[in-house]
């Protein structure tokens, strides 16, 4: 377990009207894998600490000692609106890191990829993405992404640049964009059945704790094994 190190506020980019990207400089960061995630402590003037767990968007080499959190500010949240929105630029959190070695995935593993994504979940996929695009590899890659509206879609521009390199499409639950072949509705099977399971290929799923289970069944009906199947949730 790696201490705290401090961490200083560089950029926010917002993603969607809740979500946001925040990059912090963090002096000595010892870089991570695509899929892990890093605590983050603030410290009011009182002493009191919070912490709170983020997911890093981008994977390791990506800017050399920062890092990329997304943050989806909460109603009601005690520190997630506080650093989508509040937290100035230049001011110091504490970071540690990077947590997590089960839901990691790198270019050195072969077999096709499958990203399945829920909301903000989408933001260790987006690392996944970020270091498949940066890779030689020519193995097939699909990112299914739930979200309400095309209005919560985040990394939008990102994610249509990219569709020249894996697949991408966008599932809307509530409102479809005009024009959508696929009407507004959850994830389900036929929305997987023309990506067959793979021996060799690996699925990430993350998102809220009802998305993930879902989504996990899904897979596991559609014939993915479940040694093939990473999942993350939250909430």
């Amino acid at each position: 377990m790696h201490g705290w190190r401090r961490a200083r506020l560089t950029e926010r980019t917002r993603q969607t009207a809740t979500g946001r990207t925040l990059r912090l400089d963090v002096p000595e960061w010892p870089g991570h894998l695509p899929g892990q995630h890093v605590d983050i402590r603030l410290t009011a003037d009182d002493g009191y600490q919070a912490v709170r767990s983020y997911s890093l968007a981008a994977p390791a080499g990506a800017g050399a000692g920062s890092i990329e959190l997304g943050v989806q500010a909460t109603s009601g949240g005690e520190v997630s609106p506080y650093l989508a929105d509040d937290l100035p630029l230049g001011a110091e959190v504490e970071a540690r890191g990077p947590l997590g070695g089960w839901f990691v995935w790198t270019p050195r593993e072969s077999g096709p990829l499958l990203l399945v994504a829920g909301g903000s979940g989408i933001v260790p996929l987006m690392a996944m993405v970020r270091a498949r695009l940066a890779s030689a590899s020519d193995e097939p890659c699909t990112l299914l992404y739930s979200v309400r509206s095309p209005a919560e879609v985040w990394y939008a521009e990102e994610l249509d640049a990219a569709a020249h390199r894996i697949r991408v499409r966008l599932l809307h639950t509530r409102v479809a964009p005009d024009g959508s072949a696929r009407p507004a509705g959850r994830i389900g099977g036929p929305d997987l059945r023309d990506l067959p399971p793979s021996a060799e290929g690996r699925c990430y799923v993350c998102g809220p704790t009802g998305f993930v289970e879902h989504v996990g069944e899904l897979l596991l009906t559609t014939g993915y094994a479940p040694g093939r199947i990473r999942t993350e949730r939250f909430g």
